[in-house]
Protein backbone atom coordinates (compact mmCIF):
# COMPACT_ATOMS: atom_id res chain seq x y z
CA UNK A 1 0.00 0.00 0.00
CA UNK A 2 1.34 3.41 -0.97
CA UNK A 3 0.63 4.96 2.46
CA UNK A 4 2.11 2.04 4.40
CA UNK A 5 4.83 4.02 6.15
CA UNK A 6 2.94 7.26 6.72
CA UNK A 7 2.20 8.38 10.25
CA UNK A 8 -0.89 10.48 10.93
CA UNK A 9 -1.98 12.23 14.13
CA UNK A 10 -5.78 12.31 14.45
CA UNK A 11 -7.11 15.03 16.79
CA UNK A 12 -10.70 14.36 17.84
CA UNK A 13 -12.83 17.37 18.78
CA UNK A 14 -15.43 17.45 21.53
CA UNK A 15 -18.22 16.53 19.09
CA UNK A 16 -16.61 13.06 18.89
CA UNK A 17 -17.73 12.42 22.48
CA UNK A 18 -20.78 13.79 24.30
CA UNK A 19 -21.99 15.15 27.61
CA UNK A 20 -23.18 11.86 29.14
CA UNK A 21 -21.60 8.41 29.58
CA UNK A 22 -24.05 6.66 27.20
CA UNK A 23 -23.69 9.40 24.57
CA UNK A 24 -19.92 9.24 24.79
CA UNK A 25 -19.94 5.48 24.17
CA UNK A 26 -22.20 5.99 21.16
CA UNK A 27 -20.13 8.80 19.67
CA UNK A 28 -16.80 7.10 20.36
CA UNK A 29 -17.93 4.05 18.40
CA UNK A 30 -18.51 6.25 15.34
CA UNK A 31 -15.07 7.84 15.73
CA UNK A 32 -13.47 4.42 16.19
CA UNK A 33 -14.92 3.20 12.89
CA UNK A 34 -13.22 6.05 11.02
CA UNK A 35 -9.93 5.55 12.83
CA UNK A 36 -10.02 1.86 11.96
CA UNK A 37 -10.62 2.82 8.33
CA UNK A 38 -7.50 5.02 8.41
CA UNK A 39 -5.50 2.07 9.75
CA UNK A 40 -7.00 -0.14 7.06
CA UNK A 41 -5.85 2.41 4.47
CA UNK A 42 -2.27 1.70 5.54
CA UNK A 43 -1.46 4.48 7.99
CA UNK A 44 0.16 4.31 11.39
CA UNK A 45 -2.13 6.25 13.71
CA UNK A 46 -1.76 8.26 16.90
CA UNK A 47 -4.99 9.61 18.36
CA UNK A 48 -5.35 12.65 20.59
CA UNK A 49 -8.59 14.20 21.76
CA UNK A 50 -10.50 16.94 23.49
CA UNK A 51 -11.70 16.57 27.08
CA UNK A 52 -13.66 19.79 27.54
CA UNK A 53 -16.93 18.30 28.77
CA UNK A 54 -15.32 15.44 30.66
CA UNK A 55 -12.81 17.42 32.68
CA UNK A 56 -15.57 19.85 33.65
CA UNK A 57 -17.77 16.96 34.76
CA UNK A 58 -14.97 15.40 36.80
CA UNK A 59 -13.98 18.70 38.39
CA UNK A 60 -17.59 19.39 39.34
CA UNK A 61 -18.05 15.89 40.77
CA UNK A 62 -14.85 16.03 42.81
CA UNK A 63 -15.70 19.51 44.10
CA UNK A 64 -19.17 18.38 45.19
CA UNK A 65 -17.65 15.32 46.87
CA UNK A 66 -15.32 17.53 48.88
CA UNK A 67 -18.31 19.57 50.01
CA UNK A 68 -20.14 16.43 51.18
CA UNK A 69 -17.01 14.95 52.78
CA UNK A 70 -14.98 17.91 54.11
CA UNK A 71 -11.95 15.76 54.99
CA UNK A 72 -11.38 15.24 51.25
CA UNK A 73 -9.77 18.18 49.49
CA UNK A 74 -10.86 19.45 46.07
CA UNK A 75 -9.06 17.57 43.28
CA UNK A 76 -6.51 19.73 41.42
CA UNK A 77 -7.11 20.40 37.73
CA UNK A 78 -4.10 18.25 36.85
CA UNK A 79 -5.69 15.27 38.62
CA UNK A 80 -8.99 15.88 36.81
CA UNK A 81 -7.04 15.99 33.54
CA UNK A 82 -5.42 12.64 34.30
CA UNK A 83 -8.80 11.14 35.19
CA UNK A 84 -10.28 12.38 31.94
CA UNK A 85 -7.43 10.85 29.92
CA UNK A 86 -8.07 7.47 31.52
CA UNK A 87 -11.85 7.67 31.18
CA UNK A 88 -11.87 8.75 27.54
CA UNK A 89 -8.94 6.49 26.66
CA UNK A 90 -10.77 3.50 28.10
CA UNK A 91 -13.76 4.07 25.81
CA UNK A 92 -11.62 4.91 22.78
CA UNK A 93 -9.20 2.01 22.98
CA UNK A 94 -11.95 -0.55 23.46
CA UNK A 95 -14.00 0.83 20.57
CA UNK A 96 -10.98 1.11 18.24
CA UNK A 97 -9.87 -2.42 19.17
CA UNK A 98 -13.33 -3.75 18.33
CA UNK A 99 -13.49 -1.84 15.04
CA UNK A 100 -10.06 -3.14 14.02
CA UNK A 101 -10.90 -6.74 14.89
CA UNK A 102 -14.12 -6.48 12.88
CA UNK A 103 -11.89 -5.61 9.89
CA UNK A 104 -9.55 -8.52 10.55
CA UNK A 105 -6.79 -6.24 11.88
CA UNK A 106 -4.96 -7.44 14.98
CA UNK A 107 -3.21 -4.51 16.67
CA UNK A 108 -2.76 -3.46 20.25
CA UNK A 109 -4.48 -0.19 21.12
CA UNK A 110 -3.23 1.59 24.22
CA UNK A 111 -3.68 4.84 26.12
CA UNK A 112 -0.71 6.75 27.50
CA UNK A 113 -1.36 9.05 30.45
CA UNK A 114 0.60 11.99 29.09
CA UNK A 115 2.20 14.95 30.84
CA UNK A 116 3.04 18.12 28.92
CA UNK A 117 5.46 20.76 30.14
CA UNK A 118 4.31 24.37 30.26
CA UNK A 119 6.20 27.56 31.06
CA UNK A 120 5.31 29.02 34.49
CA UNK A 121 5.91 32.47 32.97
CA UNK A 122 3.53 31.90 30.06
CA UNK A 123 1.36 35.01 29.75
CA UNK A 124 -1.72 32.76 29.70
CA UNK A 125 -1.44 32.42 33.50
CA UNK A 126 -2.37 36.09 33.87
CA UNK A 127 -4.99 35.98 31.11
CA UNK A 128 -7.08 32.81 31.60
CA UNK A 129 -9.58 31.87 28.88
CA UNK A 130 -10.96 28.36 29.59
CA UNK A 131 -14.28 28.44 31.47
CA UNK A 132 -14.83 25.26 33.45
CA UNK A 133 -16.76 23.56 36.23
CA UNK A 134 -19.99 24.14 38.08
CA UNK A 135 -21.89 27.37 38.57
CA UNK A 136 -21.20 29.17 41.84
CA UNK A 137 -23.03 31.84 43.82
CA UNK A 138 -21.43 35.16 44.74
CA UNK A 139 -19.99 33.93 48.06
CA UNK A 140 -18.42 30.85 46.46
CA UNK A 141 -17.00 32.96 43.66
CA UNK A 142 -15.49 35.41 46.15
CA UNK A 143 -13.91 32.48 48.00
CA UNK A 144 -12.29 31.31 44.75
CA UNK A 145 -10.95 34.81 44.06
CA UNK A 146 -9.51 34.92 47.59
CA UNK A 147 -7.63 31.70 46.78
CA UNK A 148 -6.04 33.44 43.80
CA UNK A 149 -8.28 31.81 41.20
CA UNK A 150 -10.06 33.59 38.34
CA UNK A 151 -13.85 33.58 37.92
CA UNK A 152 -16.25 34.91 35.31
CA UNK A 153 -19.91 35.83 35.67
CA UNK A 154 -22.40 34.17 33.31
CA UNK A 155 -26.18 34.21 33.11
CA UNK A 156 -26.57 31.28 35.54
CA UNK A 157 -23.90 32.37 37.99
CA UNK A 158 -20.12 32.38 38.35
CA UNK A 159 -17.61 29.84 37.00
CA UNK A 160 -13.87 29.26 37.22
CA UNK A 161 -11.65 30.46 34.37
CA UNK A 162 -8.47 28.46 33.76
CA UNK A 163 -5.29 29.49 31.91
CA UNK A 164 -4.43 27.82 28.60
CA UNK A 165 -0.62 27.90 28.24
CA UNK A 166 1.27 26.65 25.19
CA UNK A 167 2.79 23.15 25.25
CA UNK A 168 6.60 22.99 25.33
CA UNK A 169 7.54 19.33 25.76
CA UNK A 170 5.84 15.93 26.01
CA UNK A 171 7.43 13.83 28.75
CA UNK A 172 6.16 10.45 27.53
CA UNK A 173 7.17 11.02 23.90
CA UNK A 174 9.75 8.19 23.90
CA UNK A 175 7.13 5.69 25.06
CA UNK A 176 4.67 6.96 22.46
CA UNK A 177 7.32 6.73 19.72
CA UNK A 178 8.28 3.18 20.73
CA UNK A 179 4.68 2.01 20.53
CA UNK A 180 4.14 3.74 17.17
CA UNK A 181 7.28 2.10 15.78
CA UNK A 182 5.87 -1.23 16.97
CA UNK A 183 2.86 -0.48 14.73
CA UNK A 184 0.42 -0.09 17.60
CA UNK A 185 -2.42 2.42 17.71
CA UNK A 186 -1.66 4.94 20.45
CA UNK A 187 -3.99 7.34 22.27
CA UNK A 188 -1.96 10.12 23.87
CA UNK A 189 -1.96 13.76 25.02
CA UNK A 190 -5.68 13.64 25.77
CA UNK A 191 -7.19 17.03 26.51
CA UNK A 192 -3.94 18.71 25.47
CA UNK A 193 -2.02 16.65 28.03
CA UNK A 194 -1.74 17.08 31.78
CA UNK A 195 -0.04 20.48 32.20
CA UNK A 196 3.00 20.22 34.45
CA UNK A 197 5.93 22.38 35.51
CA UNK A 198 9.36 20.92 36.08
CA UNK A 199 10.91 21.55 39.51
CA UNK A 200 14.25 19.80 39.69
CA UNK A 201 13.50 16.14 39.01
CA UNK A 202 9.85 16.54 40.05
CA UNK A 203 6.86 17.42 37.90
CA UNK A 204 4.20 19.60 39.51
CA UNK A 205 0.69 19.76 38.08
CA UNK A 206 -0.41 23.19 36.88
CA UNK A 207 -3.92 24.58 37.31
CA UNK A 208 -4.46 24.94 33.58
CA UNK A 209 -5.91 23.34 30.46
CA UNK A 210 -3.72 23.23 27.34
CA UNK A 211 -5.44 23.80 24.00
CA UNK A 212 -5.50 20.30 22.55
CA UNK A 213 -4.92 21.46 18.96
CA UNK A 214 -1.55 23.00 19.86
CA UNK A 215 -0.51 19.85 21.70
CA UNK A 216 -1.61 17.78 18.70
CA UNK A 217 0.70 19.89 16.52
CA UNK A 218 3.55 19.49 19.03
CA UNK A 219 2.93 15.74 19.15
CA UNK A 220 3.05 15.57 15.36
CA UNK A 221 6.28 17.56 15.28
CA UNK A 222 8.03 15.43 17.89
CA UNK A 223 6.96 12.18 16.22
CA UNK A 224 7.90 13.56 12.78
CA UNK A 225 4.41 12.63 11.56
CA UNK A 226 3.55 13.04 7.89
CA UNK A 227 0.05 14.40 8.40
CA UNK A 228 -2.25 15.73 11.07
CA UNK A 229 -6.04 15.67 10.93
CA UNK A 230 -8.11 18.04 13.05
CA UNK A 231 -11.66 16.69 13.24
CA UNK A 232 -14.42 19.21 13.90
CA UNK A 233 -18.15 19.64 13.33
CA UNK A 234 -17.83 21.10 9.83
CA UNK A 235 -16.57 19.77 6.51
CA UNK A 236 -14.46 22.86 5.68
CA UNK A 237 -13.36 26.09 7.26
CA UNK A 238 -15.31 29.09 5.96
CA UNK A 239 -13.92 32.56 5.23
CA UNK A 240 -15.66 35.91 4.69
CA UNK A 241 -18.74 34.64 6.55
CA UNK A 242 -21.93 36.59 5.89
CA UNK A 243 -20.50 38.46 2.92
CA UNK A 244 -20.96 37.95 -0.83
CA UNK A 245 -17.40 36.55 -0.84
CA UNK A 246 -18.20 33.77 1.67
CA UNK A 247 -16.57 30.51 0.62
CA UNK A 248 -15.32 27.19 2.00
CA UNK A 249 -11.59 26.64 2.01
CA UNK A 250 -10.23 23.56 0.28
CA UNK A 251 -6.54 23.41 -0.72
CA UNK A 252 -4.59 26.35 0.71
CA UNK A 253 -0.95 27.18 1.39
CA UNK A 254 0.56 28.28 4.68
CA UNK A 255 0.90 31.79 3.24
CA UNK A 256 -2.80 31.89 2.39
CA UNK A 257 -3.74 30.49 5.80
CA UNK A 258 -1.78 33.24 7.53
CA UNK A 259 -3.48 35.86 5.37
CA UNK A 260 -6.95 34.56 6.27
CA UNK A 261 -5.98 34.60 9.94
CA UNK A 262 -4.76 38.19 9.72
CA UNK A 263 -8.10 39.16 8.16
CA UNK A 264 -9.89 37.84 11.25
CA UNK A 265 -11.81 35.06 9.50
CA UNK A 266 -11.67 32.53 12.33
CA UNK A 267 -13.27 32.47 15.75
CA UNK A 268 -10.74 32.66 18.57
CA UNK A 269 -10.37 29.45 20.55
CA UNK A 270 -12.16 27.32 17.95
CA UNK A 271 -11.32 27.43 14.24
CA UNK A 272 -8.48 29.86 14.90
CA UNK A 273 -6.68 27.40 17.19
CA UNK A 274 -6.99 24.65 14.59
CA UNK A 275 -5.57 26.63 11.71
CA UNK A 276 -2.80 28.11 13.89
CA UNK A 277 -1.86 24.60 15.00
CA UNK A 278 -2.06 23.35 11.41
CA UNK A 279 0.36 26.05 10.26
CA UNK A 280 2.73 25.28 13.16
CA UNK A 281 2.82 21.62 12.15
CA UNK A 282 3.12 22.09 8.39
CA UNK A 283 6.03 24.51 8.66
CA UNK A 284 8.18 21.99 10.57
CA UNK A 285 9.17 19.89 7.56
CA UNK A 286 9.00 19.23 3.86
CA UNK A 287 5.80 17.70 2.46
CA UNK A 288 3.88 17.97 5.74
CA UNK A 289 0.12 18.30 5.43
CA UNK A 290 -2.70 19.29 7.80
CA UNK A 291 -6.37 18.52 7.21
CA UNK A 292 -9.32 20.18 8.96
CA UNK A 293 -12.63 18.45 8.32
CA UNK A 294 -15.54 16.51 9.80
CA UNK A 295 -15.50 12.90 10.95
CA UNK A 296 -17.73 11.93 8.03
CA UNK A 297 -15.28 13.34 5.47
CA UNK A 298 -12.02 12.19 7.04
CA UNK A 299 -11.27 9.46 4.48
CA UNK A 300 -11.97 11.81 1.59
CA UNK A 301 -9.77 14.38 3.31
CA UNK A 302 -6.84 11.95 3.42
CA UNK A 303 -7.31 11.40 -0.31
CA UNK A 304 -7.24 15.18 -0.87
CA UNK A 305 -10.88 15.31 -1.96
CA UNK A 306 -12.54 16.99 1.04
CA UNK A 307 -11.88 19.32 3.93
CA UNK A 308 -9.53 22.28 4.33
CA UNK A 309 -6.04 21.05 3.48
CA UNK A 310 -3.02 23.15 4.42
CA UNK A 311 0.40 22.56 2.86
CA UNK A 312 3.58 24.57 2.50
CA UNK A 313 3.08 25.16 -1.23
Amino acid sequence: MENEKKLVVVALGRNAFGKTIPKQKENVKAAAEKIADIVLAGYRVVVTHSNGEQIGMLHTAMTEYSRLEPEFSVAPMSVCGALSQGYIGYDLQNSIREALLNRGIYKTVCTIITQVRVDPFDKAFTNPTKVIGRYMNRDEADAEVNKGNFVVEEEKGFRRVIPSPRPIDIYEIDAIRTLVEADQVVIACGGGGIPVMQQGTALKGASAIIEKDFTAARLGQMLEADEIIFLTNKDNLIVHKGSPDEMPLSQITVKEAKQYMEEGNFEKGLDLAKIEAAVEFVTTGVEKRAIITSLDKVLLGIKGRAGTIISEK
